[in-house]
């Protein structure tokens, strides 16, 4: 079964992208900071993980640790469009794709079924 991990604090997010998930059928857990979600990684390597770059627990540290530990995962940051320069840090710490907040919104769907459709 496919893993998805999510660094994600903001309860409005978190939601969306649990009822897409159980919309599709795939579950995703979701995390609050670097070393809950570390902790998981270390049980189960997963074959997704989403991180929202405005998380207020140091996302990009978030992204280094997971990089660090699992070197192949497919890892997708979001962030607010006027971010910018949120944005180019996050792909220099290690994220596979990073993109604004409506275009996460648009491709939640995709993303978690290709998820699901290539378990690691």
């Amino acid at each position: 079964m496919a893993c998805v991990l999510a660094f994600v604090d903001d309860l409005f997010f978190q939601a969306k992208i649990l009822e897409t998930a159980k919309h599709i059928g795939i579950e995703v857990k979701s995390y609050a900071t670097p070393d809950a979600l570390l902790a998981q990684i270390a049980k189960q390597a997963p074959n997704l993980v989403i991180v929202d770059l405005n998380a207020r627990n140091k996302p990009l540290e978030a992204i280094r640790s997971v990089r660090a530990a699992a070197q192949d995962v497919k890892l997708i940051a979001f962030y607010s469009h006027v971010e910018v320069e949120l944005a180019e840090q996050a792909r220099e710490a290690g994220s596979s794709q990073v993109m604004p907040r409506s275009q996460f919104t648009h491709s939640l769907a995709t993303i978690l079924a290709e998820a699901k459709s290539h378990p690691s």
